[in-house]
């Protein structure tokens, strides 16, 4: 058995007592499954990713893809193969797919759950097998034609990436440079280069289709001049996948990381040795729009990634702590002959589980409150119609998730590996690993500062404040929910939220500010980053009592080992609602006094 430490009861816990996801299966359009079945699943995916996953992760960390110039291959680790091929040979990822391509139609939160499982157990796995989702946006996008090389990334097991970042450009991906030549025979020859592609080169299958942004000759500039072109490393035969030549799409090297080494990310070079052959997806010049639906799931999938880590570091500290003896009872320190305990009796080491826990269990439940959202609109699409609302909402919740979720994560993983001393700090305990590994997160698919500046200009200011304000709506009316049982816990989210409509009532002030004087402007970005973090934490809260709340009514009829669990709940979510939620208000104050002091200092000063 490896180093993964699942939380199964609370991935339960969230699909079939919280957020519902019990109601909807054995109903259109998940007739095919039930919760037997779920639970069934969410079982064989544990086992599976703590023992065949889960094993490769550390020898694959020590033992990262090499890269050889002369070919411009990839090879993989010998052990990472097996864990991989065990995860293709189990074939779970059909949950990603729909009937026509083999696949088994599943709400999206029964989904996330089996990718939290793979994703903490070895995040590499579920991102090299992202090809089969990727399939899935061809065969939605592209023309009848192309559907059939979605059938061939299905049935043949290849791999894909999206090919967006560029050297010059980075996260403005409007800057991009790589053209798009049209050819005789309708294709397209791609020239450039594209920058840290995730499994952009790898001997894990026998090929690869790359998602390329390009820019047509003559296309305009900025975003909208951009086309999504399909660029394959070896071409192939149209009606069979046969593989022919190879293509002119090669890597360059593989990035030297800090961490998610098993990963290979590659510079790859379009077009330098001969031509690199490409077809316009979907016969449509719509690059971005095309490409957005699969930067939202890359999105959602790192905070879900960020989030797994979380908990399987907090529990691993969390078994350390019950078993490490060291010191004697703070009550009894002063006494030289009284026996030493677990360091789980110390109350600062108390404190941190407990923070670590609240945060894993509400990261947790915020993924899952997303993805109950996708469930809706999953529904209504089936239905032929279409949910403005809740599409409102998910769009709302993904910075959150992505940028809220991987920043707290990283936070948290230092407390998991500070809670096992100096031995944290050594390769003996996966914690150390952890936190290289979970570092990423924070910065590709948008860094936090993205994050922030999209979930404030473009999902609430773009939006009218819309999805934000039925968000508020939902929160403030739980909050004034009469409950003796969390009466006191409720007072505080309601002045927590309070705080939050504070800070972006301030920083709505301080756009309106900048028609007369622009540099206001600067004021509001210096709050992003501050509301993308207050309104995680007021959410986390929320949910977290939501959980509190099932778990009183629950206490009274759970057995031995559910009264455990519930009452684990109940005392997070008071912790959090009492420790993290006033710290909210200061944080309203800091952007309601907001100057633009910062932007005055001269960069020689820094």
């Amino acid at each position: 058995m490896g180093h993964y430490k699942s939380n199964l009861r609370d991935l339960a816990f969230n699909l079939f007592e919280v957020f519902g996801c019990d109601t909807l299966l054995g109903t259109p359009p998940y007739t095919e499954l039930d919760v037997p079945t779920a639970t069934i699943i969410l079982e064989e995916v544990e086992r599976l990713a703590a023992d065949k996953l889960a094993t490769s992760l550390i020898d694959s960390d020590r033992h990262p893809p090499v890269f050889d110039p002369n070919t411009s291959s990839v090879k993989i680790r010998k052990s990472f193969k097996k864990s991989y091929q065990a995860y293709r040979d189990a074939e779970w990822w059909r949950l990603e797919l729909p009937k026509e391509l083999g696949g088994t139609l599943a709400p999206p939160s029964l989904r996330w759950a089996v990718a939290e499982l793979v994703l903490g157990a070895n995040p590499a796995v579920h991102m090299y097998a992202s090809g089969f989702n990727f399939a899935h946006a061809i065969y939605r996008l592209g023309t009848e034609a192309q559907r059939d090389i979605a059938r061939h990334i299905v049935e043949r097991h290849w791999g894909a990436t999206m090919a967006l970042t560029e050297p010059d450009a980075g996260s403005d991906v409007g800057a991009a440079r790589v053209k798009a030549i049209p050819a005789a025979d309708g294709s397209w020859h791609i020239e450039g280069v594209k920058r840290f592609i995730t499994s952009g080169e790898h001997d894990l299958a026998e090929n690869i289709i790359h998602l390329v942004l390009a820019r047509p000759e003559g296309a305009g500039g900025g975003a909208k001049g951009l086309s999504l072109f399909l660029v394959p490393k070896f071409r192939f035969d149209p009606n069979t996948g046969e593989l022919g030549e190879r293509n002119g799409v090669y890597a360059a090297n593989t990035e030297k990381k800090m961490g998610l080494k098993a990963s290979a990310t590659c510079e790859l070079r379009f077009g330098e040795q001969h031509p690199a052959v490409g077809w316009l997806l979907g016969n449509i010049h719509d690059g971005m729009a095309q490409i957005f639906p699969l930067i939202q799931y890359t999105r959602m999938v790192v905070g879900t990634k960020a989030i797994a880590t979380l908990s399987t570091g907090y529990l691993n500290a969390l078994e350390y702590a019950k078993t490490r003896v060291q010191g004697p009872d703070l009550t009894r320190i002063a006494d030289k002959t009284s026996p030493r305990v677990t360091i789980i009796s110390h109350p600062d080491v108390r404190r941190s589980l407990l923070m670590q826990k609240a945060y894993a269990e509400g990261l947790r439940a915020l993924v899952f409150y997303t993805a109950s959202i996708q469930d809706r609109l999953t529904i209504s699409e089936a239905a032929g119609g279409s949910d403005e609302s809740a599409a409102r909402r998910a769009d709302l919740l993904l910075p959150v998730v992505k940028g809220f979720g991987s920043e707290r994560s990283y936070e948290l993983l230092a407390q998991s590996l500070q809670i096992l001393g100096g031995s944290g700090y050594l390769q003996d305990y996966p914690i150390e690993q952890y936190l290289r590994d979970a570092k990423i997160d924070t910065l590709y698919e948008g860094t936090t500062t993205i994050q922030g500046m999209d979930l404030f200009f473009r999902h609430i200011v773009r939006n009218k404040g819309q999805a934000l304000t039925a968000l508020f709506s939902e929160i403030h009316q739980f909050a004034h929910t009469k409950d003796e049982a969390l009466a006191a816990e409720r007072e505080l989210l309601d002045a927590a939220l309070q705080d939050v409509q504070g800070i972006v009532g301030a920083m709505i002030r301080q756009l309106a500010s900048s028609a007369e004087n622009i540099t206001a402007m600067y004021q509001a970005g210096q709050n992003t980053s501050r509301l993308l973090l207050t309104l995680g934490d007021l959410i986390t809260g929320w949910l977290l009592l939501r959980q509190a709340e099932v778990a009183v009514a629950a206490l009274e009829q759970a057995n031995d080992q559910d009264k455990v669990f519930y009452t684990g709940k109940v005392a997070a979510a008071r912790w959090f609602a009492r420790t993290i939620l006033p710290t909210l208000t200061p944080q309203r104050v800091i952007a309601e006094t907001m100057d633009n002091a910062l932007m005055h200092v001269p960069e020689e000063a820094f």
